[in-house]
């Protein structure tokens, strides 16, 4: 089914960063991990239309500890997911850094390419061979690969998200890893592209948990009560389209009876918020991001709302309890880093 593409925002704030003055202190107090967040298609008036709606730890307090650039315009069409991070994480426009779509045609092969398709490596974690992807199409420099040149390699830069692109190009050239969910088998993956022929055993013993079947054991049911729901329209409208295995594009969504069957339902649902946020949370126990001399960075990309406003619609009861539980998402994950970095000791 052919979507057209709605505006994709992705929403980068910064955290509050306690930083000596330099001349006060010789030595300039630098952050220990930089996380960079985009919310495909995340528009900016989602931040307001549920603002009475957040907690106070998640969208809120990036409204409220950072800083928001509005009426902010990169002008280039179309506005998805591959241009929107490489634009969002190069400072380009697809002129400049050469992802002009999600795919397009090569004019010397007169053939179709994928963005992050790379036929010289191979997939690590999975037989999919349609998992060829490195970031090889991308013809600039990303924050993470100007990092590494700054730091002379000492620092850690990883990607993760749903989508191969939202890792992949926002990882950039040099990055360490980019890890992406395979939905074919329901497990994290990445290619041989970033110096591995298997799977780091602590990546494997996530996939082992069997997180994806978890949490489509769970369904999609509203998080509030049905009448709260005063910024949606009502459920089942003309406009909204329906999972595969569902009759009707309502309330409650089944998901349990596809486990093993259609892990793509995760792309489409906020478990696919949660399980990025988990695996997120994971890289950073795991590869010790922000326990060296230099500051690492972490881009994470929840690709889920992405996938909620093309089948349901922006104006869907979907799309807004998605968004409510993303908002728990993201303050556990603030909570996360405030205890494992330090407050003061990240920057968003």
């Amino acid at each position: 089914m052919r979507f057209i593409a709605l505006l994709l925002v992705a929403f980068v704030c910064m955290n509050a960063v306690a930083q000596n003055s330099p001349s006060n202190d010789a030595k300039l107090s630098r952050p220990k991990l930089v996380v960079g967040i985009a919310v495909d298609q995340m528009r900016w008036d989602y931040l307001y239309r549920y603002y009475n709606r957040y907690g106070n730890d998640g969208f809120k307090r990036l409204i409220n500890q950072g800083f928001t650039c509005e009426n902010t315009m990169i002008p280039y069409v179309p506005t998805v997911t591959a241009c929107g991070h490489t634009c969002i994480y190069t400072g380009s426009i697809p002129a400049i850094h050469g992802i002009t779509s999600n795919s397009w045609v090569d004019r010397i092969s007169n053939k179709m390419v994928y963005c992050t398709d790379d036929d010289t490596v191979n997939p690590v974690g999975t037989t999919n061979t349609a998992q060829k992807m490195s970031p090889r199409n991308l013809w600039t420099t990303t924050i993470g690969d100007e990092l590494k040149i700054a730091t002379n390699f000492k620092s850690k830069v990883i990607s993760v998200a749903i989508k191969d692109r939202a890792s992949i190009l926002p990882g950039g050239h040099s990055a360490d890893a980019a890890y992406w969910f395979d939905t074919k088998t329901g497990n994290w993956i990445t290619s041989t592209y970033y110096r591995m022929t298997t799977l780091p055993a602590w990546v494997q013993k996530f996939n082992d948990r069997k997180v994806a079947d978890s949490l489509m054991k769970l369904n999609w049911k509203l998080s509030d009560a049905a009448s709260t729901y005063v910024n949606s329209t009502d459920d089942d409208e003309w406009y909204e389209g329906k999972f595969s295995h569902e009759a009707k594009p309502i309330f409650d969504h089944e998901l349990a009876s596809q486990i093993g069957k259609n892990y793509d339902l995760l792309r489409v649902t906020p478990g696919g918020n949660t399980l990025t946020a988990m695996m997120a949370k994971t890289v950073i126990i795991n590869e010790k991001l922000g326990q060296g001399t230099s500051t690492d960075m972490l881009a994470v990309s929840f690709s889920s709302p992405d996938g909620v406003g093309h089948a349901f619609g922006p104006n869907s009861r979907e799309q807004e309890d998605d968004f409510l539980r993303l908002d728990k998402d993201l303050a556990d994950f603030f909570n996360f880093l405030d205890t494992k970095i330090g407050k003061g000791q990240y920057l968003v």
